[in-house]
């Protein structure tokens, strides 16, 4: 039964993506002329309007276990599927820039909005990846959060988590501000990554874990608090799957 309904659901996915996502892009593009001097966050609440019907539409809900503490963060969370950086927008409920690759600004329409909602950067270029720490470090004097995934790509390991990169927690000590950890646990049952048409209905668990804070520390501190968050994430990891 499953091998049969598979495929009708993938069908489904895409008629109803594309159903729901042409009529928004002109809305995208008249509120970008609109709101000159807003738009990231215009933009911002748009996307999230339309993740949070489009989740339920799909028969994915998205279930927000705990609350986000009032502050302002780096956030990071595990990546395990594409559809990870679209869950955080209906699960995150405040105002907040991922950061994300530069390769996607490039795509047709899609990179059109990609381009107001992340702060970008190319991974293969020292210059930008300098500038992208520095509009990082903006935006949070901004009292904006950040979203980074610290993995870096998916994690297609039997482990809980990936090495992360240093980026998030130096970013965190810098600033001065708290990491918030995030586990996406389910996502990779939603949509695997093994192939594009992969999906399957179900829940979408999103779990926010204590801050761990980073005031008073230096770079000689980062691989500590790297450390202890990678920790307290693959713990609740291996309870939540």
């Amino acid at each position: 039964m499953k091998k049969i309904l598979q495929p009708l659901y993938v069908v489904y996915v895409l008629l109803v993506t594309v159903i729901t996502v042409l009529p928004v892009l002109p809305v995208f593009i008249v509120w970008i002329f609109i709101f000159r001097k807003n738009v990231e966050k215009q933009v911002h609440n748009l996307v999230k309007k339309w993740a949070s019907v489009w989740f339920w539409l799909m028969g994915m809900p998205v279930k927000r276990i705990g609350k986000m503490p009032q502050g302002n963060f780096v956030i990071v969370a595990n990546h395990c599927s594409y559809l990870d950086a679209l869950v955080i927008f209906p699960a995150i409920p405040v105002y907040f820039r991922p950061l994300g690759k530069k390769e996607i600004a490039d795509l047709p329409i899609i990179g059109f909005v990609y381009k107001c909602i992340v702060v970008m950067v190319d991974r293969e270029s020292q210059q930008s990846r300098a500038k992208s720490v520095k509009m990082l470090w903006q935006t949070l004097q901004n009292n904006c959060n950040i979203v980074i995934f610290p993995e870096g790509t998916f994690n297609e390991s039997e482990a809980p988590l990936k090495n992360f990169y240093d980026g998030a927690f130096k970013l965190a000590i810098n600033a001065q501000v708290p990491i918030l950890p995030l586990i996406i646990p389910d996502t990779i049952n939603r949509w695997h990554y093994s192939a594009w048409w992969n999906w399957t209905p179900g829940k979408n668990r999103v779990l926010f874990l204590p801050p761990v804070d980073s005031k008073g520390m230096t770079q000689e501190n980062m691989t500590t608090l790297k450390q202890k968050v990678y920790k307290l994430m693959e713990d609740e990891l291996v309870k939540y799957k």
